[in-house]
């Protein structure tokens, strides 16, 4: 997963910026993983919101 990629990333958290578990993602943990840091990296980088 990429953090600078934000589209591919907001289909990942929900609508109060929530990531979504890995049930609703199906992905395995490994991915899951991944997923959860790209998405803080872009957090912090001010590419996603913290709270929507």
């Amino acid at each position: 997963m990429d953090y600078k990629n934000t589209e591919t990333l907001k289909k990942f958290v929900d609508s109060r910026g929530k990531l979504l578990g890995k049930k609703e993602t199906n992905l395995c943990v490994k991915h899951q993983r991944k997923l959860a840091q790209a998405v803080k990296r872009a957090r912090f980088l001010a590419l996603l919101p913290f709270v929507e």
